[in-house]
Formats: C-alpha cells, sequence, structure tokens
C-alpha cells in the first residue's frame, strides 16, 4: 500500500530563517563544506503518473520517439535530449495519483518547432491552442496534450537579447533525434525545460538558486530559468500567469540523476530542505534515492543507479552526459 507524507512547513521554514538578510552577508568560510558543494547533476528527470501506464508508454515511444532507456515494468525511463529524461509510472507503484493536478509542462526546446507541429497535427495529438508564432518574439512553439492530460510544449528559444546567456550554453550540446516510432528524423530535441508552477516566485528563485549553486539564466520576469544538467533546466513560473496555477497537490516528482546521492543528501540537511524519509532508500537494488520537498511542495528526488541488470543502457547514457 502507499502511503503519502505530506509536507509539513517545516523544511520551508529552516530555509526561510537560512535565507535571512544577515546570512546573506556570512563569510564563506563558515558556511558548512556540504552546504559549499555542489555535487553533479548527470540528468534531469521528472515522474508523471498514469492509470494506464502501458498506453503512455506507446504514446510517448511510437509518436514522441523517446528512447526507453530503462524499464522496470512499472516505470520506463525514457531518454528526451542528451541529458533529460522522463519516467512514466504505473500509479500503483508510485508517490503520486494520477488524478492530483498535472501541475507541470515538459518543455522540447528544438529549431524544428513548425515541423513538430505539422507532425504531431498528423497524428491526432490535442493541441492547447495553436502554433503562436509572431515575428521577433524571444521564443514560439505550442503545446500539445498526452493521453492522461500532461502538456508538452514543444518550444524555440529566439535569438534575442532575453536568451543571450541560454543559447551558447544549449549549443554546447548536439540535439538528439528519435529513437524510433513514427517521428521523423529531422524532428530533434536540443534540451528540455520543466516549468512548475508557484504562488512565491521570489521564495522559489532564492531557493533553487541555493539548491543548485546557480543564477538565473532567462529571466521572463514572470518565468525564470535554471540550468540543472547538460541540457535539463527549471523553469520556474508565475501560477496566476502560466500554464497551470499553484497547485497544494501536485502529480509529478522532479528528480534529478547523480553519481553522488550521498554528498546530495548531506547537502539538502545542511540547507534545512524538508525530508521525506530520513535515510536513503535501496529501490529494488537498482538505485539509491532519497526525496525532499521544494517551498511549495513538489517533491524533489536524486536518483544515483546501480551497475546491475536492466541499467546498462542508462548508465552508458549518463557516463556520456557526465565525461
Amino acid at each position: 500500500m502507499r502511503v503519502r507524507i505530506r509536507r509539513t512547513g517545516v523544511g520551508l521554514a529552516l530555509y526561510a530563517l537560512a535565507c535571512s538578510p544577515g546570512d546573506a552577508a556570512r563569510d564563506s568560510e563558515s558556511v558548512p563544506q556540504a552546504e559549499q558543494m555542489v555535487p553533479d547533476i548527470l540528468a534531469t528527470n521528472a515522474f508523471y503518473y498514469y492509470e494506464d501506464v502501458e498506453s503512455a508508454w506507446r504514446f510517448y515511444t511510437d509518436v514522441m520517439g523517446f528512447e526507453t532507456a530503462a524499464d522496470y515494468g512499472f516505470a520506463k525511463i525514457m531518454r528526451v535530449a542528451a541529458a533529460s529524461y522522463l519516467t512514466l509510472v504505473d500509479e500503483a507503484g508510485g508517490m503520486h495519483s494520477s488524478d492530483e493536478p498535472k501541475s507541470v509542462t515538459l518543455a522540447l526546446v528544438t529549431e524544428q518547432v513548425e515541423g513538430w507541429y505539422d507532425y504531431l497535427q498528423s497524428k491526432g495529438v490535442p493541441m492547447r491552442g495553436n502554433f503562436n508564432y509572431r515575428e521577433a518574439q524571444p521564443h514560439d512553439g505550442f503545446v500539445a496534450i498526452d493521453p492522461e492530460g500532461y502538456l508538452i510544449e514543444v518550444e524555440r528559444f529566439n535569438v534575442h537579447a532575453e536568451n543571450t546567456q541560454l543559447l551558447p550554453r544549449m549549443a554546447q550540446f548536439s540535439a538528439l533525434g528519435p529513437a524510433g516510432g513514427d517521428r521523423p528524423s529531422d524532428l530533434e530535441v536540443r534540451a528540455t525545460v520543466f516549468w512548475l508552477y508557484y504562488a512565491d516566485i521570489p521564495g522559489a528563485s532564492a531557493f533553487y538558486e541555493q539548491l543548485l549553486g546557480e543564477e538565473v539564466i532567462v529571466d521572463q520576469g514572470w518565468a525564470k530559468v535554471y540550468p540543472a544538467s547538460g541540457t535539463g533546466y527549471i523553469g520556474l513560473v508565475d501560477g496566476t500567469r502560466g500554464l497551470h496555477q499553484a497547485t497544494e497537490e501536485k502529480g509529478v516528482t522532479v528528480s534529478f540523476f547523480t553519481s553522488h546521492v550521498e554528498t546530495w543528501f548531506e547537502r539538502a540537511k545542511a540547507q534545512g530542505i524538508e525530508l521525506r524519509t530520513s535515510e536513503f532508500t535501496d529501490e529494488s537494488g537498482r538505485v539509491r534515492v532519497f526525496v525532499g520537498y521544494d517551498p511549495e511542495g513538489y517533491f524533489l528526488e536524486w536518483d544515483t543507479f546501480l551497475d546491475v541488470e536492466g541499467n546498462a543502457r542508462l548508465m552508458q547514457q549518463l557516463r556520456a552526459s557526465g565525461s
């Protein structure tokens, strides 16, 4: 039986104390070593939860053309970009249910927005509005809907003053083509953004800047983007203006694949992050994990995969992304 542990707000209170104005002037020597050190993030990932995970898997394999990097039966890890993943989970074995608000949008960053639009329309994928191209805008794209209602934004960041830090970083990594299915070979994904929705953007920004050790790389005012992995970004959106509202429950877990889950655990504790469990979990002998919460209740998970049967392809990819 699944047991959901609700947030108590303790982590948020500790974090607010840790980020008080007086702390901003702390000398770096007074900061605990675990808090100063930012361990690796080999890839970003999010867990989505489905009533019919097999149907969702067919959609992401056959239509979206994503590769199955690991298949655990109840969970399928799909590679989206070079260092970006999406994991499809049977709700019966996950931390969330399929009926919780889907307060997340997966953005596929690509130069072939028009091609993607034509292709997904030809496959009968439902759309939330039309392709919104407008000349001289910092970004353009469209939003599609997956089989159980998760939003997929196909987005291009254009040459624009708003994107001057982002574009050179994305150019360092090759775009990923389809692994199979019906997706045409010329439709690629260069990077991903997991858009998350908040009531308090300044508070969420402060949290992620401290957590990731990164400054904002795209600032749209009501939406801010932070780098995490080589091709994976976290986007924070004002819940009054985005595709979703800020919600108490959220049918998603954001995760970070790392080779140093122990160091991340110590860093999370040093930063006062509220933890879902007080120790690591070894899931089926395949992965070591721990789970915490961000200031508004998104589940955050850190994963180190073990060199065991079933993980070979995923580990090969993660080694390449970390080299």
